[in-house]
């Protein structure tokens, strides 16, 4: 299977520079023998610095930047001459990505928009020379600060892709070939599970030249918050979607029951994902009609709205667009009403999370390890 350019975890190690030391000098010039004290002071560390740039969409480029130090500050010199602060290092990351503690798992910070600089780790602080030690009763100081250590981290970046609208269901429930009926996007689509091995994202066009977001979550299975099959994988991006779009095949024995396995694994995953707006649709509807449509009804949950679709023949995409986008901008679903809050951020689990790449053959044994119930595959 070829190697995909689209990473979403990496780990790194991230050490910012320490402080330069203060001087300990005394002034000493012909015919001024006693000059003072006049010691300048050190030079702070470089910080390591996050910075988003909306022009990346996935963190391959660190993928193999392993290691990411900035300068340390330069010491201080006589004649009050200050230290030159060590150089700051910018690490350019994609809009949605958020950076854990890699020992801990803590959440340490999120960098959500284009431009926006977060200091992931500060330089330490330059140590003083002993001119700024001088007092009237210590007009000689002969000391001086050593400068403060840097700080030092290793680091998880993890992608959450932003968008409007996340698609959730199991293998081969239509979530693909809706993205291509509805977008320009072309994920691609085949009648096997676990088509989709990483999420694609499309802009659906609205009425009025108007548009929002969709993004297609690969497939989940029952037990993928304990990582079952490639769905704990990509658990973490629906964290980042306004509204929720559960989609389930009309084929299914029981679609009231998938709906409620489906909802159960995002709330094991994280519980907070249970406060999204939802809709549920109905997909393949072209193979079946409008009585079975009708008696389908009866069975499905009512605390939500629901939509028979079709991609293939386009039957209630325009329907379902409206009620989306009615949903979007309800006054429960915008982002001032929910503040930043509405987005947590699960801590993660360190001891499931293998940032080594994961080789399959083809896709038997893609969809073997997705299936075999004593399987823990995590794809980076």
């Amino acid at each position: 299977m070829p190697e995909s350019n689209f990473i979403d975890h990496v780990r790194i190690y991230c050490r910012s520079g320490k402080g330069g030391r203060g001087s300990m000098h005394l002034h000493h010039a012909k015919y001024n023998y006693n000059g003072g004290p006049d010691g300048g002071n050190g030079g702070r560390g470089g910080h390591i610095i996050l910075r988003g740039n909306r022009n990346l969409w996935t963190l391959l480029h660190l993928r193999y930047q392993k290691h990411i130090m900035a300068g340390n500050g330069g010491d201080g010199g006589p004649c009050r001459s200050s230290g030159k602060d060590g150089n700051d290092v910018y690490i350019e990351v994609p809009c949605g990505t958020v950076v854990y503690n890699a020992e801990s798992g803590k959440y340490i910070c999120d960098v959500t928009s284009h431009g926006q600089e977060v200091v992931l780790l500060k330089g330490g602080r330059g140590g003083l020379g002993n001119f700024e030690f001088r007092t009237s009763t210590n007009q000689a100081p002969r000391y001086a600060q050593p400068g403060e250590p840097m700080q030092e981290m290793q680091v998880i970046m993890q992608l959450k892709l932003l968008a409007d609208v996340g698609l959730v269901g199991f293998p081969n429930a239509g979530k693909s070939t809706l993205l291509s009926s509805v977008s320009a996007a072309r994920p691609k689509i085949a009648n096997y599970p676990f088509t989709t091995l990483e999420p694609s994202l499309g802009i659906v066009s609205y009425r009025n030249d108007k548009s929002f977001v969709m993004a297609d979550i690969p497939g989940i299975i029952e037990g993928a918050s304990e990582g079952r099959g490639i769905g704990l994988r990509f658990l973490s991006h629906i964290e980042r979607n306004s509204l929720l779009l559960f989609m389930i095949s009309c084929e299914s024995d029981n679609i009231k029951e998938d709906y409620n396995i489906l909802l159960n694994e995002l709330i094991q995953y994280n519980p907070d994902l249970c406060k999204k707006s939802r809709i549920l649709a109905i997909t393949k509807c072209d193979m079946i009609d409008e009585e079975l449509e009708h008696l389908l009804k009866e069975e499905l949950p009512d605390d939500l709205p629901v939509i028979f679709i079709s991609s293939v023949s386009g039957k209630g995409l325009q329907e379902l667009k409206d009620t989306i986008w009615k949903s979007l901008n309800s006054h429960d679903n915008t982002f001032d009403s929910k503040g930043d809050d509405h987005i947590v951020h699960k801590d993660l689990n360190t001891h499931n999370i293998n940032l080594d790449l994961l080789y399959f053959e083809d896709d038997e044994d893609i969809n073997r390890a997705g299936t075999e119930q004593d399987t823990d595959i995590i794809y980076v």
